[in-house]
């Protein structure tokens, strides 16, 4: 006699089954075509990403050839350390307009930043702005030549762009320049917007109009507008001189990097777009740097190193002898910091004791006072005309220590500790 099965338990059918495996196999093949189409979106996002990110970057061709024959420029060093000149122009055309009608441009921020050989450190050296050099003849786009001579640093860009600039860096310092770029004031506020503003310490109350500034002191959290504000101010803080205002621009660029390689920022595609936008959108570089992948290299060589082993410094100068208004070089200080970087030795700093470089958040570099140099730093110091390039010659000044005496050849030694600072050395705020 059959024994009936309960509920349940009846064996299935073969067309039960069959539906089954029949549904089994094309949810299958419907959630591979799935699959298959959202990886086939995600790469053409990708790719649409990097071409846009790759054609915002702007492409400077024109300088490699004004630079002239390679046999004019320093030798290019055997190893892997690469010499990257970083300049903030003042551009006032376009929408930098706000910020004033001067004709032309000047390279308001000069940067020579080294990266060492071994990936691990970075060396960061402001060339002040208003310090007197012998700026050398420069090819111009129309074929035409400067005429050169004894001008302030700045003048070089202003007379043959960024191509006569690197022509007076090497000249001055005997370092190959391997690339360079370009990041005028527009660029600078949207890059510091997009990492949701940066953090500096504000010594004292600051009203500025010129700068377009108005700030509490304290410890504040600056977005675009206001950080342009603190890194172009000058007569309203600290001395007046360009030497304070490297000081802030150095220490700027350190909590700048630190919050660049915070995970809030790196991890969190909200900010990292609008950054890499931001930062492409604002750079004009040679043909090795004006690609998206040479520039993630880049980010990538100095988000590993260790905050202690970037360096930022200024070359040691001291108000000209002739227009205290000015600059010159220290030396043989100036020329044993070159030899150390084109040795690619290590550059040691130390905090700056003067009062007014720790009001102003940096340190400008400077020695002691030679009594041969004339008179001492002047207290608001004004920038005055910039001088055009013109021939002449300097005014005998002592050997070795004149503006624009010849760097290439340096000096022997490396520098005793130079006023400077990492970029994980506390603000006056962390201090007090």
């Amino acid at each position: 006699m059959a024994v009936e099965q309960e509920d349940g338990e009846r064996p299935p059918t073969p067309q039960g089954e069959g539906r089954r495996r029949f549904l089994r196999r094309h949810w299958l093949a419907l959630l591979a075509g799935l699959l298959s189409v959202l990886l086939l979106l995600g790469g053409t996002l990708a790719w649409l990403a990097y071409r846009k990110l790759n054609g915002n970057i702007e492409t400077d061709a024109a300088t490699v050839t004004l630079l002239g024959p390679e046999s004019d420029r320093p030798t290019r060093t055997a190893d892997t350390a690469e010499n990257i000149l970083l300049i903030g122009s003042d551009d006032r055309s376009g929408a930098n307009g706000a910020y004033g009608s001067t004709a032309g441009q000047r390279s308001d921020t000069v940067i020579l930043l080294h990266l060492a050989a071994d990936g691990r450190r970075a060396t960061a050296v402001s060339v002040p702005r208003d310090v007197m050099v012998t700026v050398p003849p420069c090819e111009l786009p129309d074929g035409t030549r400067t005429r050169g001579g004894l001008a302030q640093f700045n003048a070089a860009f202003d007379t043959g762009g960024p191509a006569c600039t690197i022509r007076t860096v090497e000249q001055l310092s005997g370092i190959r320049i391997d690339h360079h770029m370009i990041v005028d004031f527009t660029g600078f506020k949207r890059m510091v917007d997009a990492v949701g503003g940066v953090e500096v310490c504000v010594p004292t109350e600051i009203h500025d109009r010129d700068a377009h500034l108005d700030l509490p002191a304290g410890r504040q959290l600056l977005h675009g507008e206001q950080a342009l504000g603190w890194v172009r101010v000058r007569e309203s803080l600290g001395n007046g001189s360009d030497t304070d205002r490297m000081g802030r621009q150095q220490q700027f660029l350190a909590a700048l990097i630190r919050k660049v390689q915070s995970q809030g920022v790196l991890l969190n595609p909200t900010r990292l777009w609008p950054l890499l936008d931001a930062a492409t959108s604002s750079i004009t570089a040679d043909p090795g740097l004006s690609r998206l992948g040479a520039l993630y290299d880049l980010a990538q060589r100095l988000r590993s190193m260790a905050p202690s082993d970037i360096v930022f410094l200024t070359t040691p100068r001291r108000p000209y002898r002739f227009n205290a208004n000015r600059d010159e070089f220290v030396q043989p200080q100036t020329d044993q910091l070159f030899a150390a970087l084109r040795a690619d030795r290590v550059v040691a700093v130390r905090p700056s004791a003067g009062p007014s470089a720790e009001q102003s958040g940096g340190s400008g570099a400077r020695p002691a006072p030679d009594p041969s140099a004339g008179p001492g730093p002047s207290t608001g110091r004004t920038p005055g005309p910039t001088p055009r390039p013109t021939p002449g010659v300097t005014p005998a000044p002592t050997a070795g220590s004149g503006p624009g005496t010849p760097s290439g050849t340096g000096a022997p030694g490396t520098p005793a500790p130079l006023e400077g600072r990492t970029a994980d050395q506390p603000d006056a705020c962390a201090a007090g």
